[in-house]
């Protein structure tokens, strides 16, 4: 079958979708170049030819799954409504038990970033900018009077270690089969909105009334 001939710039794109899914199924040690061509049916040399090694490729492939989150997660916290609406459909899109990133992914991710400088620097830029999203946010709801929060920053990095460590658990020890978390997802969005809800001050009533 021929195939579609692609602008360089769509090229780019096709192979770093392959690589997420790669990365996904085989865990970055594991994933090679040959596994991004064959899922495509191209050469290996192609894959070379964009990204000229395979920790090239990874550290494009994870700031490309990167900049997809930020875009969505901008778009919540763009909405045309409260700072604790657009906030707290931000953390539940985020959480473990919401439709954000694949956290198999992201694991993956931060444990080869201990040894890989150049991933190392996407996934912390990333975590930089969702920090400060939710910041700037948590701040433009204590101007308009709708919570009080004394430190926004402080806030977000809490909300956000909370959010990445609930997702390892989810991720590592729940095979949604034979093997469930210890925690049930619904337990776990309790804690996610208790948590949200103590930051900003409120009653966990007040903030999942928000979302009404």
């Amino acid at each position: 079958m021929t195939r579609v001939r692609l602008s360089v710039a769509e090229r780019r794109e096709e192979l770093l979708g392959a690589a997420i899914e790669q990365i996904e199924a085989r865990g970055v040690a594991a994933v090679r170049i040959a596994d991004v061509a064959s899922a495509l049916g191209v050469s290996n040399a192609l894959v070379l030819y964009h990204f000229s090694t395979k920790e090239k490729l990874v550290a494009a492939a994870f700031a490309h799954a990167a900049e997809s989150d930020l875009a969505h997660l901008r778009k919540l916290l763009g909405r045309r409504t409260t700072a604790l609406k657009r906030l707290r459909a931000a953390v539940r899109w985020y959480a473990p038990t919401g439709q954000a990133k694949g956290w198999r992914l992201w694991i993956e991710g931060w444990a080869a970033a201990l040894r890989e400088p150049a991933l190392r620097e996407v996934t912390r830029d990333l975590d930089r900018q969702w920090k400060a999203a939710l910041a700037e946010v948590v701040a433009e709801g204590v101007v308009a009077g709708e919570f009080v929060c004394a430190d926004p920053m402080a806030a977000a990095l809490r909300l956000t270690a909370l959010l990445d460590g609930l997702a390892v658990q989810l991720t590592a020890y729940d095979d949604g089969r034979a093997r469930p978390a210890a925690v049930s997802r619904a337990r776990m969005q309790e804690w996610v909105d208790e948590a949200l809800a103590r930051e900003l001050g409120l009653e966990r009533a007040e903030l999942t009334g928000a979302g009404r």
